[in-house]
């Protein structure tokens, strides 16, 4: 698990995961709703979880955050 040092206090490695992967899923969000892609998607707060779940799962993957 990676830890992170900010003023000498130690953040989990994930806490930091999930603040980026909160501010890529709202540009993500952001760029389905100029496209029209809500009005195709049926409940769009359950559909909002899941591409933040999503997000966050690749960005702990491609940083080797958690080793399983």
């Amino acid at each position: 698990m990676i830890e992170t040092s900010f003023f000498g206090v130690y953040v989990p490695g994930l806490l930091l995961l999930a603040g980026g992967a909160m501010a890529l899923a709202w540009w993500l969000r952001r760029l389905l709703s100029l496209i029209g892609a809500y009005r195709w998607i049926w409940h769009p707060a359950l559909f909002d979880l899941g591409l933040y779940i999503v997000v966050l799962h690749a960005l702990v993957r491609l940083t080797g955050a958690i080793s399983i």
